[in-house]
């Protein structure tokens, strides 16, 4: 199968009005021929550096704009995120993800977040970070450290964007992940659906990604949390803005799972509210990773209890093969 960047919005579009058993078996017919059958990537969130951000994320109870109740942290000691880690793989996952709540990150956190990485990486974990926009020296020291995939959202559709978030510009995001991708690091970047955005939006949202100059490794695919004190959270709550219809966010999955056929397409945020039938139906879709234990940055997430029971039931198991672009990319460094 040729890996396209070309999709139009028409075409993202056809796909999404498929009907529902149609779209879901094509899904699985392109994450069949890609990706390890039954297996899914167990992932660990960690914030390493709480609220206090001064973005203005209508979605994030972290941004000094929310009234959420969340307190501002300092950046954690690097022992303390190492033992975190150390915990997460002795749970089973296979890669640890890092969030710093800042817009950017200074020049004098740099040297901690660098033995972060390589403490993590010498346990045999994956890294992945997102601490803001990056410069590109900020970009080639987390290279040199080894970072495996660098976190960067765009959030939503650029069209949808400016009603999201004013403190930054889906260009600011996009140059970020350009940056990540000159320097080597592998991009991991998504959004967020049930933000009262149209199918339109999902379109565009998925449309953005899809046609980046390579598609990203790993593709974050979040249901928003309404958190008190947030924009979103007070506007959309106890609405039917308020959750995305689960059908519709499997529709979401098994699209970004066609158009972006090799890239992980991880099952984020929101997940500890959906039932284990709208899982399964994901990872018929073409999810294959998703984030345990019992937190989310500051939102409660589903426990690696209750994934291990659910993942046994459904007869998957944690991922032990390579994620594919990054196989790709391996074999075409040693030809």
């Amino acid at each position: 199968m040729i890996v396209r960047t070309d999709w139009t919005r028409e075409e993202i579009a056809t796909l999404f009005d498929l009907p529902f058993d149609e779209l879901v078996y094509q899904a699985a017919t392109v994450h069949r021929a890609h990706h390890a059958v039954g297996q899914i990537q167990l992932c660990t969130l960690l914030s390493i550096k709480t609220g206090g951000c001064p973005e203005d994320c209508g979605y994030c109870s972290q941004s000094v704009k929310a009234d959420s109740g969340v307190e501002a942290t300092k950046l954690m000691d690097v022992q303390a995120v190492l033992q975190k880690a150390a915990q997460a793989a002795d749970n089973g996952s296979r890669r640890f993800c890092m969030g710093a709540a800042w817009r950017n990150p200074k020049d004098r956190d740099m040297p901690a977040i660098v033995e972060i990485v390589k403490g993590v990486r010498q346990m045999g974990m994956e890294t992945c970070m997102t601490l803001g926009m990056l410069s590109p020296k900020q970009a080639d020291i987390l290279a040199e450290a080894g970072l495996d995939y660098y976190n960067h959202n765009i959030d939503t559709s650029p069209e949808r964007y400016n009603e999201i978030i004013t403190t930054r510009t889906m260009e600011d995001r996009l140059d970020t992940l350009a940056e990540v991708r000159r320097a080597g690091i592998n991009v991991c970047s998504g959004g967020i659906v049930g933000m009262g955005e149209t199918r339109a939006d999902r379109v565009g949202f998925i449309h953005t990604l899809a046609t980046l100059p390579a598609h990203p490794e790993s593709v974050p695919v979040n249901a928003l949390v309404p958190v008190k004190g947030t924009v979103l959270g007070d506007m959309l709550a106890d609405t039917p803005l308020a959750k995305i219809d689960d059908i519709e966010f499997v529709r979401t999955i098994a699209v970004a799972r066609i158009t972006m056929p090799m890239s992980m397409v991880r099952l984020s945020a929101g997940r500890e509210s959906m039932s284990e039938a709208t899982q399964a139906l994901c990872f018929m879709a073409g999810a294959n990773s998703i984030f345990t234990g019992d937190k989310l940055l500051t939102a409660a997430n589903a426990g690696d209890d209750k994934d291990a029971a659910m993942l046994t039931k459904l007869g998957l198991v944690p991922m032990e093969a390579e994620e594919p672009l990054r196989a790709c990319k391996a074999l075409e460094a040693v030809e």
